[in-house]
């Protein structure tokens, strides 16, 4: 990865920290791009190599807009990694709801304002939980459904490979050499459930049970980043129930294979974000 330079959303915690690492470690610029800068900073000390750390606040729009405007530097690859899982219900500064805007909203505007700079791969990380989601289109934000946690969390991820199609489509379309793919950790020990409280701690007791680390759990995110894959790839873990084990490309959903529902969320996200496709008339290559 010597010369490359990855732009990792949400790298302070979790399997974008042991992604980071491991990049950084192949002699990759690494730019960790956090809400906490903190904890970013306290994330880069713990790794060799070039590493900076930049603010970014995927839940709200003027954030992901200055990132874009201020990191003017070529990307070679973007990791889509940043999100929340099963919050209470919130809204974003912008008023999306908390997971769809922070897992999808932010990453599809982050994504096409920094498109015209991206050279390699755009990863996004999305969860086996998109199985279950649905997409409703008239009511992204569960502003008229009453709320429940886990069905918005599995809207989110769903829209990730939903979105990862689209893009790769329209990359396609302009012969643009830029990949879009994406990946799922399976089940590893992350904080991303350190918020539920002691009535739902069994489930995290679970899946701390059962879960591969970190750095395990990365690995299908480095595979669809370097790998040669296919654009439209998506890898997760090749063990039982793809809950752990080395990576390997993955089956997704019917849904999430669905192309006109792609377009129609790509359409929809352009309207909430007020953000679009930026290569459609500049045919950028990606070289």
């Amino acid at each position: 990865m010597t010369g490359r330079t990855v732009v990792v959303t949400g790298a302070n915690s979790g399997i974008g920290r042991a992604a980071a690492h491991a990049l950084a470690a192949a002699g990759a610029r690494v730019v960790l791009a956090v809400r906490d800068l903190a904890k970013g900073q306290a994330a880069a000390a713990t790794m060799a190599g070039d590493v900076e750390v930049r603010r970014l606040d995927l839940a709200d729009l003027a954030s992901i807009r200055a990132f874009a405007e201020d990191f003017t530097d070529p990307i070679d690859v973007l990791i889509n990694n940043a999100g929340l899982m099963v919050p209470p219900l919130g809204r974003t500064k912008d008023g999306f709801e908390l997971q769809i805007g922070t897992n999808h909203l932010g990453h599809f505007a982050l994504t096409n304002l920094l498109l015209p700079r991206i050279r390699e791969r755009v990863v996004t990380v999305s969860s086996s939980g998109h199985r279950a989601g649905t997409i409703d289109l008239d009511d992204l934000n569960w502003e008229r459904r009453r709320y429940r946690a886990f069905p918005a969390y599995a809207q989110s991820k769903l829209a990730n490979l939903l979105f990862t199609a689209e893009l790769q489509r329209r990359l396609a379309d302009v012969d643009s050499s830029v990949r879009a793919t994406a990946a799922h950790p399976g089940l590893a020990a992350t904080n991303l459930l350190d918020h539920l409280d002691d009535r739902r701690s069994v489930l995290r007791r679970f899946t701390n049970h059962l879960s591969q680390s970190e750095a395990d759990g990365a690995l299908p995110t480095l595979y669809a980043a370097v790998a040669d894959v296919p654009g439209g790839s998506y890898a997760g873990p090749g063990g039982f129930l793809q809950g752990r084990g080395a990576p390997k490309l993955v089956s997704r959903s019917r849904t999430a294979r669905n192309g006109t529902l792609a377009r129609r969320l790509w359409t929809r996200s352009e309207e909430l974000t007020g953000v679009t496709y930026p290569l459609a008339t500049t045919n950028v290559t990606g070289t």
